[in-house]
């Protein structure tokens, strides 16, 4: 979005104000907020998270050899991965595409996965919960045939097969 003001610009900065039930939003650049005497409140405040990830992202460099690894550069913003590692904060969200070889390393010690693994929305638990039992009978099926009990195994392999039609039907697809 362009500046509201300057029309030059992109739009960095959005004002809401409500009044009587009416919403008047106005979008401007930080030189034209800087120009209106607006400087946010948050600015000369530290940011934790990012002094979290910049230690992290430190610690995990001095652990590798700098000439091992080349400098990661995002091709939308220009920010480096050293600049990252300082700043502990992304320039844009090409950032995320452009460093994720290094930032699996992080996640995996910060969520002990480099892969977040929330809950399923609401609507679709019922599929989450039948996709578990299939995984759960998978298993137990693979347990059945390496102990070579095969009655169990055939009886696991047919509630599979039910479940998996099941979840066909439930689908709609042919």
């Amino acid at each position: 979005m362009v500046c509201q003001k300057c029309k030059k610009k992109q739009a960095s900065i959005h004002f809401t104000k409500i009044v009587d039930n009416e919403k008047v939003t106005l979008s401007i650049c930080g030189d034209c907020a800087a120009e209106m005497g607006f400087h946010s409140p948050l600015d000369n405040v530290p940011f934790p998270l990012a002094e979290i990830l910049s230690g992290m992202v430190q610690q995990e460099l001095s652990h590798e050899k700098k000439e091992d690894m080349p400098d990661l550069e995002c091709e939308n913003c220009g920010l480096t991965f050293e600049n990252f590692s300082r700043q502990g904060r992304f320039g844009c969200g090409s950032c995320y595409k452009a460093f994720r070889p290094r930032l699996d390393m992080i996640m995996r010690k910060l969520h002990g996965s480099s892969l977040h693994k929330g809950k399923p929305p609401v609507a679709d638990q019922d599929q989450a919960h039948s996709i578990q039992e299939e995984g759960r009978l998978e298993s137990e099926l693979k347990k059945a045939i390496d102990a070579e009990d095969f009655e169990r195994a055939a009886d696991l392999r047919d509630k599979l097969k039910a479940m998996r039609e099941s979840n066909l039907a439930s689908k709609g697809d042919y």
